[in-house]
């Protein structure tokens, strides 16, 4: 016994000195750390936003006396600050981020003072676009430089030099992954003796991986040299092959991406911003990384080899005789199908690639580009952008190479390289031209049209505003540039684009609720008085007005969106007067026809090509007045009471409004139909079950009653005898709605009741597009109408109060 009890007091005390071991060292386990913060922290924030620098060797504990019988561990690790420059304090920040760091004070008055961007931001992009001011601008303009320092003291990213013109500044900010301290230094000849003029700022740079990205690619014919126009000069210095032209088209849509994060703020929507696949490869964004190979984790651009030679792309004979020009349009389906191959997609595969035609070549005999088409838009599942590469030579390759670029007002050699539509004489020029040009075209990848102005109305030949805080000389204009580039003096996504981009899958950021995919769709009923109510499961976003003047672009619109709400706070119901509308436009366009396409938090759009149809007889269905029919109870003879509920309907109507139509009602030999539910006009009748008639289409719908009457829309046809659904009327189950799979016909239709439950899809689950049909709160179901050819090829709901 007295060695077991010995046995049993050591074992405890080699329990509690295991257990604190790790403390000798003033440290805690990797682990129980990391636990432990997380905890504080909560679960959502990423482990780089707890620890910076990836260690916990600043959470330390009381140190062990060296006895056996160790003090017990405090209840939470305490965490002293890093021997550094940079304190962190924990709290919930504004940005969302769940910590809070804080950044050392400005070291003098003159001090860089960022006005873009607040400390402790999060964002989503690897180069960002920031802007400020040194001193006061209107006391005491002041020219230099800004020099930008990472925290990393170069390991992530060298320091850069940045211009300052009467004291306003802009640069570009390279970021790491999780936490980074930016240190800004000005620079003078005036100031050379009056200390160091700095300041700092905490920002967090979350990579978006779960959002869709945008893929780079560059297309050249199956015999190409993969070389581009350049002059000879260029060739000597930088080259003009195909390592060249990726680092220089990766640079282009980093510019692409600062532009976009930063007019996505000005609107009120946060950083967000697409993102790009990446890869670990040699880095280019540092021109240091370049030279010196190091790796980095850099955007991948696809080098596709089309089927087409060189000569097939630049429309070429096969004598090398220059035939006449091609349609642009050629060489959409050129791109389509090689990336479509390259990338192997399958049906319901969504990719979102803007791609470059590498072997696009000045002819200055004809005065064309050969193998160029700036073109973007849908192409089954390919959201695609193409664009040529007349103006690659004058892009910027790195970051340090951004300002020379814009600032270069070397002339264009039209011997050697265009002078694309006489906007591009000389190289920033060419720069606005070529990375703003195609940028529009990604615009029209991500849904939008051209606007009244901005983007995508060629508003990019001003995109050197947005990286520059003063303008060369311009040959488009002949005349000097502006001496300030302001906010109002800069290009811009025009408000539709932001709308659009705001819901869009490739600008979703943490937090953001995702949308179902299983329905899309937008409904509208007309509920009379001049009224209709559109209907959205995922939000109705923003309504755009067209009247009748022949205008194509959109100068009016209601947006429901609120800036205020992280998942933008969109109804799902909107009801909308005539009234309303028309008063939106100017007075001299209120009459005649309007035009309304509705978008949705899913960015699924609805065409409404004349309002007022809505709001005709057409969409009117005069509706039986409900009648109480009498209780067997009631004394009455069996005679008596099939005669009394067989009696006619009463001539006083109510209405019943139509939603729209599913289906395009085109089959051979269709016919209109319409069933109004008995279970509407007379209450003792309870609908029981509803029968599904389908096979590789939908052919008919039967609503059936307890007294076994059947109502028939459309045929019995497809599967014998049909597919039955029940209600369960013990607890009050009704009928609450239809899930339809349409395109052409009705493919599929699922039953939903008003307990929350639903049958398979019968027919073609996975048939045309989804759609609910469901009445808005308020309002029942009192039928269905629609036409009915080989099988159902038109379907719409009707509605009553």
């Amino acid at each position: 016994m007295p060695f077991f009890k010995e046995l049993r007091r050591r074992s405890k005390a080699s329990f509690r000195t295991s257990d604190s071991s790790a403390e000798s060292n003033g440290t805690v386990p990797t682990t129980k750390s990391t636990s432990t913060l997380n905890s504080s922290y909560g679960a959502s924030t990423p482990p780089s936003s707890v620890q910076p620098n990836g260690s916990t060797s600043n959470v330390t504990t009381s140190k062990s006396n060296g006895d056996s019988m160790a003090p017990p561990l405090p209840p939470r690790p305490s965490v002293t600050p890093l021997k550094s420059n940079r304190n962190s304090t924990v709290g919930l920040g504004s940005s969302g981020s769940g910590v809070t760091m804080r950044s050392p004070g400005a070291t003098s008055p003159f001090a860089p003072k960022l006005t873009s961007i607040a400390d402790n931001t999060v964002v989503y992009q690897k180069v960002l676009l920031v802007y400020g001011e040194v001193s006061d601008p209107l006391q005491r303009p002041m020219a230099g430089n800004i020099t930008i320092h990472h925290d990393k003291d170069g390991q992530a990213f060298p320091p850069t030099n940045w211009p300052v013109w009467d004291s306003y500044f802009k640069a570009l900010v390279y970021l790491s992954p999780g936490w980074n301290q930016i240190r800004f230094d000005f620079t003078t000849a005036s100031l050379s003796k009056d200390g160091i003029h700095s300041s700092y700022m905490m920002l967090n740079y979350l990579p978006l991986n779960n959002s869709p990205p945008l893929h780079l690619a560059i297309i050249v014919g199956r015999d190409s040299p993969c070389t581009y126009d350049a002059v000879p000069e260029r060739r000597e210095r930088e080259g003009n092959g195909l390592d060249t032209a990726i680092r220089k088209y990766r640079m282009a849509a980093h510019l692409w991406q600062a532009f976009t994060a930063e007019q996505m703020y000005r609107h009120k929507f946060g950083r967000r911003c697409f993102r790009f696949e990446e890869e670990w490869q040699t880095g280019t964004l540092s021109l240091r990384d370049w030279e010196a190979g190091n790796l980095k984790n850099e955007i991948k651009v696809h080098v596709i080899r089309s089927d087409k030679t060189v000569a097939e792309i630049q429309d070429l004979q096969l004598a090398q005789q220059y035939a006449p020009a091609a349609k642009k349009g050629d060489l959409y389906p050129i791109a389509s199908d090689a990336i479509k191959k390259y990338f192997r997609l399958r049906p319901g595969q969504r990719q979102y690639v803007a791609a470059m035609f590498l072997d696009s070549h000045w002819d200055p005999v004809v005065g064309t580009i050969r193998g160029h088409a700036a073109l973007g838009g849908t192409s089954d599942d390919l959201q695609l952008a193409i664009f040529g590469s007349q103006a690659l030579q004058s892009y910027p390759s790195c970051i340090e190479e951004v300002v020379p670029a814009l600032t270069d007002c070397t002339r264009t050699d039209t011997r050697f390289v265009a002078n694309d539509l006489n906007e591009s004489g000389s190289n920033w020029e060419a720069v606005n031209i070529g990375i703003g040009a195609h940028m529009h075209e990604v615009g029209h990848l991500f849904g939008c049209p051209h606007q009244e102005s901005g983007v995508m109305l060629r508003d990019y030949i001003r995109l050197n505003r947005t990286f520059l805080v003063r303008e060369p000389y311009s040959t488009r204009t002949k005349s000097q540039g502006l001496r300030i580039c302001r906010i109002e003096d800069e290009c811009g996504w025009h408000r539709l684009d932001i709308l659009r981009f705001r819901h869009h899958p490739c600008f979703r950021t943490p937090g953001d609720t995702i949308l179902s995919t299983l329905d899309d769709s937008i409904q509208f009923y007309p509920i009379g008085n001049g009224k209709v109510i559109f209907c959205a499961p995922s939000g109705i976003s923003f309504i755009e007005i067209y009247p009748d003047d022949g205008d194509e672009l959109c100068r009016y619109w209601l947006e429901y969106v609120s800036t205020e709400s992280r998942n933008g706070g969109m109804p799902w119901n909107v009801t909308l007067s005539e009234a309303n509308v028309r008063s939106r436009l100017p007075e001299n366009k209120r009459k005649g026809k309007v035009k309304l396409q509705v978008f949705s938090g899913s960015s699924r759009s609805l065409t409404i090509d004349d309002f007022s149809e809505l709001l005709s007889k057409s969409y009117i269905v005069n509706l039986p007045a409900r009648q109480s029919a009498p209780r067997k109870d009631e004394g009455l003879t069996m005679n008596t009471y099939n005669r009394l509920t067989n009696l006619p309907q009463s001539l006083e109507t109510r209405a019943g409004f139509k939603g729209n139509k599913l289906g395009f009602s085109r089959l051979d030999g269709s016919k209109p139909e319409q069933v109004i539910l008995d279970s509407v006009n007379l209450q003792t009748k309870l609908l029981t079950s509803i029968k599904v008639y389908s096979g590789y289409a939908l052919d008919g719908v039967a609503f059936c009653y307890e007294d076994g009457h059947c109502q028939l829309f459309g045929k019995r046809g497809g599967k014998a005898g049909g597919d039955e659904f029940f209600f369960d009327t013990r607890r009050g189950e009704t009928l609450s709605g239809f899930y339809l799979r349409a395109g052409l016909w009705i493919d599929g239709l699922q039953i939903l009741t008003s307990l929350g439950r639903k049958s398979e899809i019968y027919g073609n689950a996975h048939g045309g597009s989804g759609h609910m049909l469901m009445p808005p709160a308020g309002y029942t179901i009192a039928g269905v109408s629609g036409s009915c050819g080989q099988w159902i090829d038109g379907f719409q709901l009707i509605i009553t109060r």
